[in-house]
């Protein structure tokens, strides 16, 4: 009981505040039509404001005012839900973060629309790997801001001193044994894990084409595969390979501060992991380059995909069919793909314009990096080796497990096992 009514005093409250808003709400120009659209990111607004001109200048006869809403990053994904659930005070657009996503996705009646026919005509351009992360059967209800393409970045003054070339890294096998010589030579750990994160641990299972869930929803967190990998994971720490990254994560100030100062010759992250280095790594420009991940096997995979927020259309939205068709043009389209380049500095969906001249353009990404003209060369050298992670509805509550109890007690304390932390973050999610 207390549950239900603290439900519905959050409905009134929520329903009292869009009133509110929605008197306040500036009405568009004559003949344009406005779309409201919620997001936890202002870089993102950036975009489809970008996106919007773009629109007005393609169709002026359909002309769009878009009023966009920034909130804090809780409150935003809770208004939505609130609101999906009263059928009211609803955007005609909105951001979904990747681990609030499978939220949206409970039962048989989604209250998001089937976004699938807006990409159909181009699909094969598409990396599909990022178009079933936000599908259920068969049903396309989000589209990403990047392909979150997940590399090496190896910081070369470090890599050079210990007489190590990062080409000849095929296999995560050829790591450790370089990382030896890092060690000795260089006396620098050769990466670092995050333990109170799970970029490093998904993209490594996520590359064997393993993750938390199958493709049919069948639990798989416990594997024989994230056992082995997170046995491997161990192992390297303990043989001093991969160091426990300060503060937990990759993006931590700590962790910002030690690798500014070449505390470790590389870091496994998505590609639009170059952002944090020009802002909170500065020291590194010059130094740092982009590679694939070593495949756990030659020939086998050298990347994931990781990260991510959709952008979703209610069902209910006022402007339903305006709101979808914008959305299309703005992450479907080639000139909104390109944008999500030079506006975001993000990896674009459709890897059909990872070698436009506009791609290939000089800019602060390029700049930084020591072979940044090469990124999408790097990149589409592994689009074809990205593997899908499969959305359910407890992947946040998998994802919460992972971060806060196994890696912690596989990795950081070793209290244990890795079949142990695992095995017991299933039971938790099966009961």
């Amino acid at each position: 009981m207390k549950k239900t009514a603290a439900v519905c005093l959050a409905l009134m409250m929520f329903l009292l505040f869009t009133a509110g808003c929605s008197q306040e709400r500036t009405a568009g120009s004559a003949g344009e039509t406005e779309l409201t659209f919620w997001t936890f990111n202002g870089l993102h607004e950036q975009f489809y404001q970008e996106m919007a001109k773009e629109w007005n200048q393609k169709y002026p006869e359909r002309k769009i005012k878009l009023n966009t809403v920034v909130y804090p990053y809780g409150q935003m994904h809770d208004n939505l839900s609130v609101s999906l659930i009263a059928g009211e005070g609803l955007p005609d657009i909105a951001d979904v973060e990747l681990s609030r996503f499978s939220n949206f996705l409970k039962g048989k009646d989604i209250p998001l629309a089937d976004l699938t026919p807006l990409i159909e005509k181009d699909r094969d351009k598409f990396v599909e790997a990022r178009l079933a992360l936000y599908s259920k059967n068969g049903k396309l209800y989000g589209l990403d801001t990047h392909v979150g393409t997940t590399v090496m970045f190896y910081n070369m003054d470090i890599m050079k001193k210990a007489g190590v070339d990062p080409a000849s890294i095929k296999t995560w096998e050829d790591y450790r044994l370089a990382g030896k010589k890092v060690r000795e030579i260089a006396g620098k750990p050769m990466g670092t894990v995050e333990t109170n994160d799970s970029a490093t641990f998904l993209s490594m299972i996520s590359q064997q084409g393993s993750g938390y869930f199958s493709k049919n929803g069948k639990l798989i967190l416990n594997n024989k595969t994230n056992i082995d990998t997170l046995n491997d994971l161990k192992d390297m720490v303990n043989d001093k390979t991969l160091l426990p990254a300060p503060g937990g994560g990759h993006h931590s100030e700590e962790y910002y501060g030690f690798m500014n100062q070449g505390g470790a010759a590389s870091v496994l992250m998505p590609i639009w992991y170059m952002g944090r280095f020009i802002d909170y790594m500065p020291d590194l420009k010059g130094k740092m380059a982009i590679y694939p991940m070593p495949a756990w096997k030659k020939g086998r995979d050298r990347s994931a995909g990781l990260g991510g927020t959709a952008t979703v259309v209610p069902k209910q939205a006022e402007h339903l069919k305006l709101a979808k068709e914008f959305l299309g043009f703005a992450k479907g389209s080639k000139e909104g793909n390109i944008k999500l380049w030079t506006v975001l500095g993000f990896d674009p969906l459709r890897w059909d314009v990872w070698d436009s001249k506009e791609l290939k353009e000089k800019n602060k990404y390029t700049d930084f990096f020591r072979n940044g003209t090469s990124i999408f060369s790097t990149l589409l050298e592994v689009k074809d080796e990205i593997n899908p992670i499969y959305l359910h509805e407890d992947f946040s509550k998998a994802a919460d497990l992972v971060v806060r109890q196994v890696l912690f007690d596989a990795l950081k304390t070793q209290e244990k096992t890795p079949k142990e932390a695992l095995d017991e973050a299933a039971q938790q999610l099966e009961k």
